[in-house]
């Protein structure tokens, strides 16, 4: 009897193991508790978004422009010394970060999709920071290997506490089924240090069949992402196929499971695989069908709106808006979304202000960057 519970004991935790992920309630908008105002616009689609310690803010725009917004909404004339990228399809110039020590160093990281031999990857450089131009840029990592398609670039940048840089991709859309081989960095959380180099406890540092610098593989594109500001996770918002957009806590070495399990389908309605779950690929703390289709997040830290302080905040181009969710330790215990006015268009990037507004770019022709501010 003993070795019959001890059994069904085993078979309960492989079962809770491989239990499938909540999905979302799929809310309706509600009347959001903040105004919305155009700070900037006459941008490109603008693609990533940084606030310089002197409350002005950093904004790329994907053909390759990047700016400087004053604290005003007035943008600079594009700015010298920006690498050559890959402006096609949803490639360009993508994401920005200023340096841990901006401050020291007026350091800031660029994610762009980079031309070469093969075809087209992801690439961060970073360069020195001045008032017209960049200076001293350098590549510090690049995807490998580049090959062939104008989509899924992932590309946000995020500083890890200890200074390393984590760096999504994504599969390349004709490629997916790399991101289930870790010999590459296609579909992969990277992490590099601020020099590109490997840090010493990355988790195949010992594996000479895996690439060293990858954090965890199987993502398919990884467009939103952010450190949570307690316990320095890093926590990602996924872009799925036709449904299942993934919600992950993304742990060293662990497989996220694309394209073999997935909540979605193929967007003409034909099947990707026929599972959602499979022995050590992981589940998504959360997932959307219908999608979100999640672009920029922030963990918000401000005073300005009252009990949101470490809700996770997730722009969405489709159906738009912002998406507000309040995590209780690895589940989601609310979700809100609000899209409402100038608000109900694609939200690409966020970020939160100096006063803890927040402001949010939106991909468009003519894109803006929009101030959400408490209601007066």
């Amino acid at each position: 009897m003993t070795r019959l519970f001890a059994l069904l004991a085993a078979f309960a935790f492989i079962a809770s193991a491989h239990a499938q992920a909540p999905r979302s309630p799929n809310p309706k908008p509600v009347t959001p508790p903040f105004e919305v105002s155009v700070f900037a616009e006459g941008l490109e689609h603008p693609w990533g978004l940084a606030l310089l310690p002197d409350g002005r803010l950093l904004v790329t725009e994907r053909p390759g422009r990047l700016r400087l917004v004053s604290r005003e909404g007035k943008l600079s004339e594009p700015l010298g010394g920006v690498p050559e990228v890959f402006a096609r399809g949803q490639g360009g110039l993508l994401d920005v970060a200023l340096s841990p020590r901006f401050k020291e160093d007026r350091t800031i990281f660029l994610s762009f999709a980079e031309p070469g031999q093969g075809g087209a990857g992801t690439a961060v450089a970073r360069a020195r920071l001045e008032e017209k131009n960049l200076q001293d840029v350098n590549v510090i990592w690049r995807q490998a290997p580049k090959v062939s398609g104008t989509n899924h670039w992932g590309s946000r940048l995020v500083f890890a506490r200890d200074g390393s840089l984590f760096i999504t991709t994504g599969d390349r859309q004709e490629h997916k089924d790399q991101a289930q081989n870790p010999a590459n960095t296609i579909g992969t959380v990277v992490r590099v240090q601020a020099d590109g180099a490997v840090p010493k406890d990355n988790p195949f540092v010992a594996d000479k069949a895996k690439r060293t610098e990858i954090f965890s593989y199987g993502h398919r594109n990884i467009q939103a992402a952010a450190l949570h500001p307690k316990t320095g996770a890093l926590w990602v918002v996924e872009h799925g196929p036709r449904g299942g957009d993934e919600l992950h806590r993304v742990q060293a070495g662990l497989n996220y499971g694309w394209p073999v399990i997935t909540y979605g389908v193929n967007y003409d309605g034909s099947r990707i695989t026929d599972k959602r779950e499979a022995p050590g690929l992981e589940q998504p703390a959360y997932y959307w069908d219908p999608v979100i289709a999640p672009s920029g997040a922030l963990f918000y830290t401000g005073k300005a709106f009252a009990g949101w302080q470490g809700d996770l905040l997730v722009g969405s181009l489709r159906p738009g808006g912002l998406v507000r969710l309040r995590l209780d330790g690895e589940r989601v215990a609310l979700e809100e979304r609000y899209r409402r006015g100038a608000l109900d268009t694609r939200v690409r990037a966020l970020v939160q202000g100096p006063q803890g507004e927040i402001f949010a770019a939106t991909d468009q022709k003519n894109g803006r960057i929009l101030r959400i501010s408490p209601r007066s």
